[in-house]
């Protein structure tokens, strides 16, 4: 029998029902809504019409016709439906997830080239807030000065004003969205801009909720362009997040092991650990059957692109009504996941000082309680620490399978980021393919949060192998 811990009545048990982490979905938001009240109607009928509105250049007129949608309406309904504290809470927390995943969509279509939005496949029937954002930077910024005859376009020619024109309509988000939008994103917590908790961890559903969760049965909510390409990109994301939830309740069994000394369990736990971590890269081999290299590069990952370390747009964005100077914000991105956060945290990762920068920043695009998470993990006992103390052979060389799996996962995402942006973006060099839209030259080398993205991930591995401990240490 184990020895009980000491620790027991002074260092409370970690759970995940303390961070809105769910045991059978992990970081996904389980079952997600698809729809708004009836309040925010115009939005939704507008995003229903989004490809004929930019096709006919209609989507402006319409979106000026909408009145700003303000966060109190959500609070009002809340108080009208009379739901208890904690139901009204969940629920406002969902109405918030699915209006910001809907201006965080839009605002990425906003602010892209007019050829990519025409290649768009804009689909699903909710979330709509976060696809106007997107859609409208492109389709009205710039406007005032395009109406104003003593606008400074008059000294361009033809040509050159229309190229003008377009480079500021990426400037500025227009009122009407920017505050709702910046308003709704504070409340969450979340940085107002497109990221990996919008694009997958709430954007995502089952045709049968009787069947199991494989790409199949899985559809998305909200689209943006690169039509059966994008879904896949997400859908498989979605399946990477579910196969790390053995994982993530693998790391909960452990540092309770840990905490009441019980080393057979935490043994049995570092096992789970390292089958999840190896499910995960098995899982992430499913990109090469449903994205095309060449719609991901031209088309996709400029719509994930952000406004920070993106030369592309080096000065930012600035939201109309909420600042009068840009601001710079992060692309979504693989590192805003939690899930490597946390395996790096419990299995003691020390990455390089820049790499370690970027992906604490990362962790300001994450929902608050995922980043908790985190941070409650970092405060735990260390592993590597008990281990070298208990002397346990059999700890040490799982361990250490667990770090090796996790350098085989991160190899394997450097053969995937190779295939999809580096081999890509080499092609595209000697010619642009006629059917894609032909992404800036600033972004070639730099993954969608603004890293130079392989320096990055080859760093992170080889930190990660650094890792492995022996008997000696």
């Amino acid at each position: 029998m184990e020895p009980p811990s000491q620790n027991l009545k002074t260092t409370p048990l970690l759970s995940l029902r303390r961070f809105h982490i769910s045991e059978d979905y992990g970081f996904l938001l389980p079952n997600p809504l698809k729809e708004l009240p009836d309040q925010f109607r115009p939005w939704m009928e507008i995003a229903n019409e989004l490809p004929h509105l930019i096709e006919s250049r209609q989507l402006q007129a319409r979106v000026n016709k909408v009145e700003q949608m303000l966060y109190d309406t959500l609070l009002s309904e809340m108080k009208v439906l009379n739901w208890p504290k904690e139901k009204a809470r969940i629920n406002l927390w969902y109405w918030m997830r699915v209006g910001n995943m809907s201006m965080k969509s839009c605002l990425a279509l906003y602010i892209c080239p007019c050829s990519a939005v025409r290649a768009s496949r804009v689909t699903g029937n909710s979330a709509w807030l976060t696809w106007f954002s997107a859609l409208l930077l492109w389709a009205t910024c710039g406007r005032k000065d395009r109406h104003n005859p003593k606008s400074k376009h008059r000294k361009f020619p033809m040509r050159k004003r229309k190229e003008h024109e377009e480079g500021d309509k990426r400037k500025v988000l227009p009122r009407n969205l920017a505050l709702p939008f910046v308003e709704v994103s504070r409340n969450l917590g979340l940085p107002p801009i497109l990221a990996h908790a919008d694009l997958v961890l709430t954007n995502w559903t089952t045709r049968n909720p009787e069947r199991s969760l494989e790409i199949r049965n899985l559809d998305i909510i909200v689209s943006l362009p690169g039509g059966e390409s994008l879904r896949g990109f997400i859908l498989v994301t979605v399946l990477v997040e579910k196969a790390a939830v053995p994982g993530i309740m693998a790391l909960v069994q452990a540092v309770n092991a840990i905490l009441q000394h019980r080393d057979n369990s935490l043994l049995r736990a570092l096992q789970q650990l390292r089958l999840s971590i190896q499910d995960i890269t098995r899982t992430l081999g499913q990109m090469h059957n449903y994205v095309d290299p060449d719609i991901f590069y031209a088309v996709i990952r400029i719509f994930l692109s952000g406004w920070k370390d993106n030369p592309a747009m080096p000065v930012g964005l600035t939201y109309e009504g909420v600042s009068t100077e840009p601001l710079k914000y992060s692309g979504g991105s693989a590192a805003q996941s939690t899930v490597l956060h946390a395996f790096d945290e419990f299995l003691g990762i020390c990455h390089s000082k820049e790499s370690a920068d970027f992906l604490h920043r990362m962790r300001e695009y994450m929902p608050p309680s995922h980043k908790a998470f985190i941070e409650e993990i970092h405060s735990a006992p260390s592993l590597r620490d008990h281990i070298l103390s208990s002397g346990n052979d059999q700890l040490l060389t799982t361990y250490n399978k667990c770090v090796e799996a996790l350098v085989e996962l991160r190899s394997y995402h450097i053969t995937v980021v190779t295939k999809y942006l580096i081999t890509v973006a080499t092609k595209a060099k000697g010619r642009k393919p006629n059917h894609l839209p032909g992404p800036s030259q600033a972004l070639e080398e730099r993954g969608t949060g603004g890293t130079v993205v392989l320096s990055f991930l080859k760093s992170v591995r080889d930190k990660t192998l650094e890792a492995i401990l022996h008997q000696s240490d």
